[in-house]
């Protein structure tokens, strides 16, 4: 993106020194005051859609020769706009050749027209072409356009003649046109002669006619004396004649005076005054709209004033043209331009006797937020420029000049009668301001007050006259009763009166424990104990009904006090069926309900066995001191193959067993220890050799460390643990292997052989890698439990090795390499304390 960017503005400089387009085109002289918010809008929007920011648009004004103080309005301009808001045309194409067969109606053009175009499917500009065409294109929009000048350049509107329409009777017949002759009745003859260059046609068995010069009309009467004698039935009508037109002629028509391609064209007979204007491109930038002119031989025949067409759709003197007619446009005697609040600003060209009345409408009339009253004029004198007002009663008067600019302003953002009234009434929201309006009476016009309001006060926020803010309180009750005074209503007034439920905290009460949906709800009055519950669903199995506690909040405790009370209980007891066997008791705004477990009431909770017992599976714990030796013992002991030294307990914890039992503990606390052990682990250097999978085994793992050997041989003992719900006991078969993972050469798995230590099977992995952290090896045993090596002086003592063991050799920990900061201040320091030294020693 950044080199595109680069790229546009090489091509840009490029092109201010070295093309002579862009130095033609001078924007020096717009004044960016002139310009409307929609202007702007719109050279915001061409900037965005070729790619240009704020900073690029301003570049491109200064390339095109505006000046520096414009530069910083439009800077100004355009970020107030943005503050305020949060396809080229299709090229004209020419009358096309309509060929078709029989006896259709066409015309072919002539050659060596000077202004026939070349079409072209697709055009292709180098870059450099491409960004001043872009920047032309930017810039144009910061000058207004002028009315009417679209018309003969849209291609959707090609004003074609229609060369398929009926044979006008006053057309005038010439040279090369097709004249189709048909006789009926009691002689049948079709003719299609076509017009010799001196105006004749010959027909067979009557001669020569000359038609040339006469209208449709004339020649079919001629054409039908000259048959009569051939064709003795006619006289009678037993036989009729009929004569129209075939292929028409084309006729060359020449455009001059200030027309966008002046030059002499070739049309179709057909073609009318627009259809010349529309090949031509129309009226210049200085060419009158209102003044066009059609000569034949040298007389002016029509005047014609494109504005009838383009406000009312009226082609008034719109005539048919003929072979070396002359289209003259002069240019413009006075032109001015509308700009602000109306629904077509641009310039318009106006004629004697008209007044800015007319501007208006040629403009579309004002806009729904225009402001009526006064319009101003700027005007250009022979030396500097001046405003004018126009009133509205003066706009049929006032004749503009040539350069006037009309500016149409906005009304005022503001209400001249609107009061407000929000609150605790039926109808909040804004009023009229009725002559004499008191606050009494616009409570009264919004519905009056609701059941909730509060009656006594209410405030006024009202406007000063130098526009600081007053407010105004007064007792609402007493104003509505008339024992207070009236308050006279100004504009912009804004009345608030208050609810009561406005001016308090949400009342709530909440209720937790043995119900079916506990949580808070909402407070009503009079609401009991027993709605609550209800409202909660009722109690669940396990709940005491007997012993409801209910906290309530201190009010008026004595700070002072050290033994302070700070909230109030309350016991109450209520049977299954909400009733209460005390006193009715009444909940109060932010109560507390509590519902206990039943004494002695518990849910079943098992554990798992699996592996070498002789019937795995899940059995429920019978009593609270179930330990498990007991369960294995339920389970009927251990088979043949049975390694009791590797067996183990998986301890998830209730939580995850378990997740709905209410006698549960939060192990939140431990599961933190965990995480806090790992990341123990990863400073010691473990983090480089665990992959992602290994961190989370370490997070994840539950394993309880026993000893099941001891646990059958001592029952009860120290090692022989409580089971617990969800506990899972693994009773492995014999193992045979040890594995070998973490920093050694080749991770492996290798057989147990009693009496290999350690090192032994370390050699066995390929030895320790260079990176291995030999002091820090520990050994995973197949019950959970982990033994690191210990070390005495210089020498490691390993732990033994047992079946089903997992050796890890944890890689050592990085150094960052001092970077020349820490030299520098290593030697900073050496130098320092040598400095004292020397000192010292002097």
């Amino acid at each position: 993106m950044k080199f595109k960017r680069i790229y546009l503005l090489l091509c840009f400089f490029t092109l201010l020194f070295a093309t002579p387009v862009l130095a033609q085109t001078n924007y020096a002289d717009v004044k960016v005051d002139d310009l409307t918010d929609t202007q702007i809008r719109q050279l915001i929007q061409r900037a965005e859609s070729i790619g240009f920011d704020d900073a690029q648009l301003e570049q491109m004004a200064a390339a095109q020769g505006m000046k520096d103080s414009e530069i910083r309005k439009l800077r100004l301009r355009v970020e107030k706009i943005r503050k305020l808001d949060g396809d080229k045309t299709k090229p004209n194409s020419d009358f096309k050749d309509l060929k078709t067969a029989d006896r259709s109606r066409t015309y072919q053009d002539k050659p060596g027209d000077t202004t026939k175009k070349k079409d072209k499917d697709f055009e292709q500009y180098s870059p450099k072409e491409e960004l001043r065409l872009q920047m032309q294109e930017l810039f144009e929009g910061l000058k207004p356009k002028i009315f009417g000048a679209d018309l003969f350049k849209n291609g959707e509107i090609t004003f074609e003649p229609n060369l398929r329409m009926a044979t006008p009777r006053s057309y005038i017949i010439g040279p090369d046109d097709e004249l189709l002759i048909d006789l009926t009745g009691d002689n049948e003859k079709d003719y299609q002669l076509k017009v010799s260059p001196d105006g004749t046609i010959r027909m067979e068995y009557v001669g020569l006619i000359a038609v040339g010069g006469l209208s449709v009309e004339q020649a079919a009467a001629k054409i039908k004396r000259a048959m009569t004698p051939t064709y003795p039935a006619m006289r009678s009508g037993r036989t009729n004649v009929a004569v129209n037109l075939g292929n028409i002629r084309s006729i060359k028509v020449v455009l001059t005076g200030a027309i966008v391609k002046p030059g002499t064209y070739t049309l179709p007979s057909l073609a009318t005054v627009f259809n010349a204007l529309y090949a031509s491109g129309g009226p210049s930038e200085n060419g009158s709209f209102r003044n066009i002119q059609v000569i034949r031989n040298n007389q002016v025949v029509s005047t014609i004033d494109t504005y009838d067409f383009l406000l009312n759709g009226i082609q008034k003197g719109n005539i048919r043209l003929q072979d070396q007619d002359v289209i003259h446009i002069p240019v413009y005697q006075t032109r001015v331009e509308v700009a602000g609040e109306v629904k077509r600003f641009a310039l318009y060209e106006t004629v004697t006797g008209e007044t800015f009345a007319d501007v208006l409408k040629f403009a579309g009339g004002f806009s729904s937020e225009a402001y009526r009253a006064k319009v101003k004029v700027l005007q250009n004198t022979a030396t500097e420029r001046k405003i004018i007002d126009i009133d509205a009663n003066a706009f049929n008067q006032y004749k503009p000049s040539n350069g006037d600019k009309f500016v149409v302003e906005p009304i005022l953002d503001r209400f001249e009668n609107r009061v407000e009234i929000t609150g605790a009434v039926f109808r909040p929201g804004q009023f009229e301001l009725d002559k004499g309006l008191t606050l009494k009476q616009l409570i009264q016009k919004a519905e009056g007050l609701t059941e909730d309001a509060f009656l006594y006060r209410g405030y006024i926020n009202r406007l000063n006259p130098d526009n600081s803010p007053a407010l105004i309180s007064f007792d609402v009750s007493k104003i509505l009763d008339g024992s207070a005074t009236d308050i006279p209503l100004q504009r912009e007034d804004k009345v608030t009166i208050s609810s009561i439920f406005d001016l308090r905290d949400e009342y709530k009460v909440s209720i937790q424990g043995e119900v079916r949906e506990p949580g808070d709800y909402d407070f009503a009055n009079q609401m009991k104990l027993e709605d609550l519950i209800q409202m909660a669903g009722g109690f669940k199995e396990g709940a005491t009904p007997s012993r409801v506690e209910v906290s309530r909040r201190i009010k008026n405790s004595d700070a002072n006090s050290a033994s302070a009370r700070t909230a109030e209980i309350f016991i109450i007891n209520v049977d299954q069926n909400l009733k209460l066997l005390d006193q009715k008791f009444t909940l109060e705004p932010f109560d507390i309900v509590s519902i206990r477990n039943a004494e002695g009431y518990t849910v079943q909770r098992q554990v798992k066995i699996e592996g070498e017992v002789l019937s795995p599976g899940p059995y429920t714990i019978s009593r609270k001191d179930e330990r498990i030796s007991d369960i294995i013992k339920r389970a009927g002991g251990l088979t043949s193959l049975a390694y009791a030294d590797g067996a183990s307990l998986k301890r998830p914890g209730t939580e995850k067993s378990n997740p709905t039992n209410k006698n549960a503990i939060d192990n939140k606390e431990e599961e933190d220890k965990k995480i806090l052990n790992l990341k123990r682990v990863q400073q010691a250097g473990v983090k480089d050799t665990l992959s992602i999978e290994k961190e989370k085994e370490l997070i994840q793992s539950d394993l309880v460390g026993i000893d099941l050997t001891k646990i059958l041989k001592k029952p009860k003992g120290d090692w022989d643990l409580i089971v617990e719900d969800g506990d899972v006991i693994r009773v492995p078969k014999m193992l045979q292997i040890v594995k070998i993972t973490g920093e050694v050469l080749n991770p492996n798995s290798i057989i147990f052989k009693p009496g290999r230590n350690l090192k032994q099977y370390i050699n066995g992995a390929g030895g320790f890698t260079t990176n291995a952290l030999k002091k820090n090896v520990y050994i995973k045993y197949a019950n959970g439990s982990a033994e690191a090596a210990k070390r005495f002086l210089f020498f490691n003592n390993y732990p033994k090795i047992k079946p089903g063991a997992e050796i890890f050799v944890p890689k050592r920990a990085e150094r960052e390499p001092m970077t020349t900061q820490g030299w520098i201040a290593i030697s900073t320091g050496l130098a320092s304390m040598a400095a004292i030294i020397i000192t010292l020693f002097r």
